[in-house]
C-alpha cells in the first residue's frame, strides 16, 4: 500500500466520521425532520461519490504504473 492508498483511506474515514457527526447533530433536538433526512441522504450520496472517485483514482494510478514507457 502506497502513499496514495493511505491518503485515500484517510479521506474515506474522515468523510464517514464527518457524516456521522452531522447526523448526530441533526438528531440532537430529539426529532428528525424531513429536511434532516434529505440532508442525510445528500451527505450519503456525497460520501459514496467521494469513495468511488478515490477508487477510480487508485485503480487509474495502478494502470499508469503498469504501462511501459
Amino acid at each position: 500500500m502506497g502513499y496514495e492508498d493511505t491518503k485515500a483511506d484517510v479521506k474515506e474515514t474522515m468523510r464517514h466520521v464527518d457524516n456521522k457527526a452531522k447526523e448526530t447533530w441533526r438528531k440532537a433536538d430529539g426529532t428528525e425532520s424531513v429536511s434532516d433526512k434529505v440532508a442525510n441522504v445528500g451527505d450519503d450520496v456525497r460520501d459514496t461519490l467521494g469513495d468511488a472517485g478515490d477508487e477510480v483514482r487508485r485503480h487509474s494510478d495502478d494502470d499508469l504504473e503498469d504501462r511501459p514507457i
